[in-house]
C-alpha cells in the first residue's frame, strides 16, 4: 500500500499557486498555459491532493512553482510588520469611520459602562479595583476558552460540507436557523449520504456522541501558543515558534500552510521562507486560527496583540493571511477588556490591518451586509456570491463571514456562534473564534448557556504534549498568568 502525503507534493501545490496568483494580481497566464497543456489537474476543491496522483508532472511542476515564486506581488499588501503599520489607519480614524453601535433594531451587546483606565505594560487596566479586575479577566478568560471550544465543536461534523448541504442537514432535524448541536437523528438515510457529516469528526461532534471536547487543531494552536508564552515570553521570535513546533507539535497533526512551512524546516528553510516556498497556502485561515492567545494576553492593547500574532503568523502567511491573524488578535485584545462591546472590538481589529487590502474589504463587507439586512441567510448568499470564488479555507471570505456573524449577533453567545457555523466555509474555526470573542464579551463562565458548555465536561483532548485531559478552568488560570506577567 502507497503512502500518499497531502498538501506538499509539487504536483498538487501548483493548481493552488496558480489560483493563489490570480487572486493577488500576479500575471501567471503563460505558466497557467504550459500546466493545462500538460495535463495538470485543477486545484483540489477540498482535500490535500487531487483525485489521481500525478507523479509524471512532478518535473513540470518543479519548474513552474519557482517561476511562480518569481512574479511581483502587490505593494498595497505587505507582509513586513513595519510596512503594515505605515498603511494602517491610527485608532482615533478607526473608530471615527467605522459603526461602533448596532442598528437600534437589534438588543443590547450588554457592555457594561467604561470604568476609569490607567496606561500599563500590556495595555490599560482598571484603576479603581486592580484585585477585582485581574479576577474579571481571569474569569473572561474561563468563558474565552470554554466559547472557543464549543464554536468550534458546533462547527465540526459540516467542516467541508457546501452550504446547501449544512442547511438540509439541519432542516430536516429541525434546527434551522441553527440554534443547537448537530444531530443525526431524524436526517433521513439518503440526506445523510448525499452531506455525509466530516468523517473525522462524525463520533464526537454530533450532539447524540459529544463526551468532553476532542481533539481540533482549532485548540491545539492556543495550547501551543500558551506554551510558547510559558517557554520564551512576550518577546519570542518568529524562529522560537518554529523551535516550540518541532519540539511538541506532531508533524501529523498540520495542515495547508502549517504543513508545507513544517516541510520546510525540516528542509532546513529558515522563517521567513517558510511561509513562502512553495506554499500556496500562506493566505489561508491557518493563522488567523493561532492569534487567540496573542489577543487574550494583551488586554486593551490591540496593536501589541497584532504585533506578537504577526511574530506568530510569519513562520506560515503572507499578507492577507497575516492580517486575517493581526485582525482577530486586536478584535480579542479590544474584547478582553471587559468594557467595549462586539463592534467596537472589530473597528479595533480593522484598525490594525491595511485598509486597501482584500480582507479589510472583506470585514467592512461582513459587517455592512450585517448591518443592512437582520435575515442572515441572506447575508450569508451576499457573502457567498462576491467572495465564493475562493477556497473554503481562505482567510478573505471566513474573515468576512467571521465580521458578519458577530455583527449580527451583537455580544449574543448562541447567535454569534451559530451563526459563524451555518454560514459554511470553514465551520469549526470561524465558530471557533466566534465563541472566543463572544465569550469573553459574555465575561464569566456562568454566562454561556450551559447547552454549549455542559457536554464539554471541562475536559480537552490534545496530543499537545502535558495538555491532553486539562480542564478549561486551569487553562484560564494558566492563560491569566501570561496575561499579568510584568
Amino acid at each position: 500500500m502507497n503512502l500518499r502525503l497531502t498538501w506538499v507534493q509539487p504536483e498538487d501545490l501548483v493548481g493552488h499557486e496558480l489560483r493563489q496568483a490570480a487572486e493577488d494580481g500576479r500575471d501567471a497566464h503563460a505558466i497557467a498555459t504550459r500546466w493545462h497543456e500538460a495535463g495538470g489537474p485543477p486545484p483540489p476543491q477540498t482535500a490535500g491532493a487531487s483525485p489521481t496522483p500525478r507523479p509524471d508532472l512532478r518535473p513540470l511542476a518543479e519548474e513552474l512553482l519557482a517561476a511562480l515564486a518569481s512574479l511581483t506581488t502587490p505593494e498595497h499588501e505587505p507582509t513586513p510588520l513595519p510596512d503594515i503599520q505605515a498603511l494602517t489607519p491610527s485608532s482615533a480614524e478607526t473608530e471615527d469611520s467605522t459603526p461602533n453601535h448596532p442598528p437600534e433594531t437589534r438588543g443590547s451587546g450588554g457592555a457594561a459602562p467604561s470604568p476609569v483606565w490607567v496606561s500599563g505594560r500590556g495595555g490599560a487596566r482598571e484603576s479603581n479595583s486592580p484585585l477585582g479586575e485581574s479576577r474579571a479577566l481571569r474569569d473572561r478568560l474561563h468563558a474565552a476558552w470554554l466559547g472557543r471550544a464549543a464554536g468550534c465543536l458546533l462547527g465540526k461534523p459540516v467542516e467541508k460540507l457546501p452550504l446547501n448541504g449544512i442547511r438540509a442537514l439541519a432542516r430536516a432535524a429541525g434546527n434551522w436557523p441553527l440554534s443547537t448541536w448537530f444531530t443525526a437523528r431524524g436526517v433521513p438515510p439518503e440526506l445523510l449520504a448525499a452531506h455525509p457529516w466530516n468523517r473525522r469528526s462524525a463520533t464526537t461532534s454530533l450532539a447524540e456522541n459529544i463526551d468532553g471536547m476532542p481533539e481540533d487543531d482549532d485548540l491545539n494552536y492556543p495550547l501551543l501558543n500558551l506554551l510558547l508564552l510559558q517557554r520564551y515570553g512576550r518577546d519570542f521570535t518568529t524562529a522560537d515558534v518554529a523551535r516550540l513546533w518541532l519540539d511538541e507539535l506532531p508533524a501529523g497533526r498540520t495542515f495547508t500552510a502549517e504543513r508545507v512551512a513544517y516541510r520546510n524546516l525540516l528542509d532546513g528553510v529558515e522563517p521567513p521562507l517558510t511561509a513562502v516556498h512553495r506554499n500556496p497556502f500562506r493566505e489561508w485561515i491557518g493563522a488567523q486560527i493561532r492569534a487567540d492567545v496573542h489577543g487574550w494576553t494583551h488586554p486593551g492593547d490591540p496593536v501589541a496583540a497584532a504585533a506578537q500574532a504577526h511574530r506568530d503568523a510569519a513562520l506560515t502567511h503572507t499578507a492577507n493571511g497575516v492580517y486575517g491573524a493581526m485582525f482577530v488578535a486586536a478584535t480579542l485584545a479590544t474584547a478582553a477588556t471587559g468594557t467595549a462591546d462586539v463592534h467596537r472590538s472589530l473597528a479595533a481589529g480593522l484598525g490594525v490591518i491595511p485598509p486597501r487590502s482584500r480582507l479589510a474589504a472583506g470585514v467592512r463587507l461582513g459587517i455592512a451586509a450585517a448591518r443592512e439586512e437582520s435575515d442572515f441567510d441572506t447575508v450569508v448568499d451576499r457573502l457567498h456570491a462576491e467572495l465564493g470564488g475562493y477556497h473554503w479555507v481562505h482567510a478573505v471570505p471566513n474573515a468576512a463571514l467571521l465580521a458578519a456573524a458577530l455583527t449580527h449577533g451583537d455580544g449574543d453567545f448562541s447567535r454569534s456562534v451559530c451563526a459563524a457555523v451555518s454560514g459554511g466555509w470553514d465551520t469549526d474555526s470561524n465558530g471557533a473564534t466566534a465563541g472566543s470573542v463572544a465569550g469573553l464579551l459574555a465575561g464569566h463562565p456562568d454566562r454561556l448557556p450551559e447547552q454549549w458548555t455542559t457536554p464539554l465536561k471541562n475536559r480537552l483532548a490534545t496530543s499537545v504534549p502535558s495538555f491532553d485531559g486539562i480542564g478549561f478552568d486551569t487553562l484560564a488560570e494558566l492563560t491569566h498568568l501570561e496575561a499579568v506577567r510584568p
